[in-house]
This record gives structure tokens, sequence and C-alpha cells, in this order.
């Protein structure tokens, strides 16, 4: 076997698809392959897919492949163009190792896809020898067709949160499927026409908004009445780590207003929003040693901590309900006007979780996943970026091409 009839099939080229020439240059590191087809070949209408259309004319054009061992690799070919006897057009055959219109093979484009990932765009750009904006285009591609085929006819919980590009800027609202934990819709803005976007994308991969039943989210104002509006079915719960949120917040402002005349409250913010597990040793004796029984700060953290326990020892509806009511009436009688705030907004939703338990956490380990993709490449520059990687490392898609490695066996 010659070298040409080799890389023919190494590239995985077949007839009337053969390597012609082989050129090496060690000095640039690149080896290039030039690509043609039997004389007398006939191609089938990129149009109307008749076949047995003879070659009008061809056209150069070059892709990059895969590297050969340490080389970055070229495939050249004088792509044929066929009028077709069938539908009269005159168009460019799409070569099987590329997709129209892309300057990489197939296998290349599956690579960058994998790559992706794992690490930065700027990374695999440096590595390769590329530009971002030729990766990015690559995403974008395989994102967007693999959601098209996407299937949402199954999804009836939702988890709904909110992520930013980069810090205090450029909000991206993010929708979830909490049974399935995949990103279901993410797009710009955090106001309540987000809820609506996401339900024209939901309907356009076969769900329902009306199958919609429940929806946990935090306790935005605006997702309340997206929800409301849009979702017409769905139960609202506010997730447990967003009430908690809220409390610690009531909690610290209390101990904002109370350093001032305790001075000994002065750097202990965390001793108090600190679950008593995530203390270190020193942080617990330093907690040990506050005069609790006079704090305001104290009797706060006590009704913090109360509401904590009704979430970990209450397995029944009817036991949270006897909980909170006696839990809602300690805090709105505690004198505390933060706690007293807190617990208005809190009581509303609060029993629905214990109908089913639903919460966010599969949406907090979605997200971190989009945060730690984040953190690697150190931001991104825009809004279309953060989106397509979120996508990519958290959607779960099912139809993005295959790993290029993968052994093929023939049987």
């Amino acid at each position: 076997m010659n070298s040409e009839s080799l890389f023919t099939a190494a590239l995985g080229l077949a007839s009337p698809w053969q390597v012609q020439d082989i050129q090496f240059d060690l000095e640039a590191g690149r080896i290039d392959f030039k690509v043609g087809f039997t004389s007398g070949a006939k191609f089938s209408c990129p149009n109307c897919e008749a076949s047995e259309q003879g070659v009008h004319d061809t056209r150069e054009r070059t892709w990059r492949h895969l590297n050969f061992f340490q080389y970055q690799a070229f495939i050249h070919a004088d792509l044929p163009r066929v009028r077709c006897t069938e539908c009269g057009k005159t168009l460019q055959v799409k070569p099987p190792w590329s997709r129209p219109g892309s300057g990489f093979s197939l296998l290349m484009e599956a690579l960058l896809v994998i790559l992706a990932k794992q690490m930065p765009v700027r990374s695999i750009a440096q590595l390769l020898g590329l530009s971002d904006g030729q990766i990015w285009r690559i995403l974008d591609h395989y994102v967007d067709a693999a959601r098209v085929q996407e299937d949402f006819s199954s999804v009836q919980s939702v988890g709904l949160d909110e992520t930013a590009s980069r810090r205090g800027h450029n909000y991206i609202s993010l929708f979830h499927d909490l049974d399935q934990r995949r990103l279901l819709f993410a797009c710009e803005g955090r106001d309540k026409s987000v809820v609506e976007t996401f339900v024209e994308d939901l309907e356009t991969h076969g769900g329902n908004a009306e199958s919609i039943d429940s929806v946990c989210i935090d306790m935005s104002k605006s997702y309340v009445a997206g929800v409301g509006d849009f979702l017409p079915n769905a139960e609202i719960t506010f997730d447990p780590f967003h009430v908690m949120a809220i409390v610690n917040k009531a909690v610290d402002q209390v101990r904002r207003q109370e350093v001032k005349t305790e001075p000994l409250l002065k750097k202990t913010r965390y001793l108090w929003l600190r679950n008593e597990g995530n203390r270190t040793k020193r942080q617990q004796e330093h907690f040990d040693s506050l005069p609790k029984s006079r704090l305001k700060t104290a009797r706060a953290w006590r009704i913090k901590t109360t509401l904590q326990e009704i979430y970990q020892q209450c397995e029944t509806l009817t036991e949270a309900e006897d909980a909170l009511k006696r839990w809602y009436g300690w805090a709105i009688r505690s004198r505390l006007e933060p706690i007293k705030e807190a617990a208005r907004t809190i009581r509303r939703h609060f029993l629905s979780w214990f109908d089913g338990h639903l919460n966010n956490g599969g949406v907090e380990g979605t997200n971190s996943i989009i945060q730690a993709a984040k953190a690697r490449a150190r931001g991104y520059g825009t809004i279309r970026h953060l989106i397509t990687m979120s996508y990519l490392v958290a959607g779960k898609l099912t139809h993005l091409p295959a790993p290029p490695f993968i052994t093929r066996c023939c049987g």
C-alpha cells in the first residue's frame, strides 16, 4: 500500500474520493493532503438529490484537519459543482469530510466541541493555533443544531435561577428540568418576560406550558409575576436555600443595627451566618463566648435556626403547618423588624415545599458546573458565548458530534 492509499484510508475517504498527493513541511510543522475524485465520477445533486450528475466545474477549497502526530494537517480539494439535469441548478457538492461553509473537517470540529467542555476557548485556540472566533462559530453551530432536536415533552417540574456573565453585569436566566437535572433554556435578562420566552422555546421542542405543574424559584418578584402569567398550572415553591438566605440577611441586618451599641459584635458577621459544622474551632469558641441571653442578634439567630430545623425535622405537611404557625408567631412578636419582614415574605409559599420536597438543589449543582466553566475562562465577552457554553456543559445535549478518537471495530 502506497502512502496515498494509506492516508486515503486514514482520512476515511471512499470512492470516488482519494488522496492524490501529500506535502510535508518540517520547518512549518504542517502536512498537506491533496484530495481529488476519480476521472468521470458523477455525483448526486445537493438540492434535489438526483443521482448521476456530471461535473460542471471545480472550486479549490481548504480545511483544517486533526493534527497528524505533532503536525498541523490540512485537506485541499477542488470541489466539483454539478449542473443538475432534473432541477436545473448548479451547486457545489458537499464533501464527505466537512459540512457546508466550514473551514474545518468534521473530526476537527468534533474535537473542538469535546475540548470546549473541559477547557477555556482561548486555551484551545492557543493550543491549536486558531482564533477564538473560529472556535465560537463552531460551538454556536453545533449547540444550536443539537438543541433543535431536543425533546421537552416530558418536562413537568422546572427550576429557575439566574447568573451573570461578569460580576454584577449582564444577567441571564436559566430554566432547568428538575427531574432530568439538565439546562432547558437560557436567555438574557431576569424580568418576567423571560418566562414567556421560555414557554415559546418549550413549545417549539414539544413541551406544553400547561403541563408544568411546579416551578422552584428564588423570591424574585419578576419571576413570580412571570410564572403567574405564563405557566398557569404551576405551583410556585421557594427553594429552601433562598428562604434561608432571606432569614440570614435579616439576621445580619439585626446585627448591623445592634453593633452600634454592642461593639463586641464587630467582626462577628460570619459567626451568625455559618452553621455550627462550618465554623472553625476558633470561631466556635468565639461564638460560645458571646452573651447570647441579652443580644438581639442572638434572638434573631435562634429564630433562624428554628426555621432550619423545621426543614430538617418535619416529614409531613401537617407537621410543617403546625411548626410554621408557631415559628411565624414567634418571629412576628420578636420586635425585630428585619425578622418580622422576612417572616411575612416567607409565609406565603413556604409550605408548598413540603408537598413534594421540590428544591433547586439540582439547579445549584448545574449552575456550579456553569460557574466553573466561567471561572476557567475568566468570564465571557458576550452573553451569546455564556449561553452557548451553558448549554454545552449543562444541557446534556444528546445530538452533539461524537468524540473523534473512539475506536471503530469492523465486524
